[in-house]
């Protein structure tokens, strides 16, 4: 599975956890526990959510990918 965001590591260089970020955001913690496997990923307003609740820019969430 390809990886597309970084939610499992910006959760560990800040410190929280996925019950932590679900309480925040309103989500179960089973579905912030697939976001951080990336075996569903959160739409685009969600994202925002998670980067405000997390103090960082939504970039930060996302794995970088250089296409040339």
């Amino acid at each position: 599975m390809e990886k597309i965001n970084r939610i499992k590591a910006v959760l560990a260089e800040t410190g929280y956890t996925g019950k932590w970020l679900a309480d925040q955001v309103g989500r179960d913690k089973a579905t912030v526990s697939k976001w951080c496997t990336n075996t569903i990923q959160p739409d685009l307003n969600m994202l925002v959510k998670i980067a405000e609740v997390l103090r960082v820019n939504v970039r930060e969430l996302l794995v970088e990918k250089n296409f040339e």
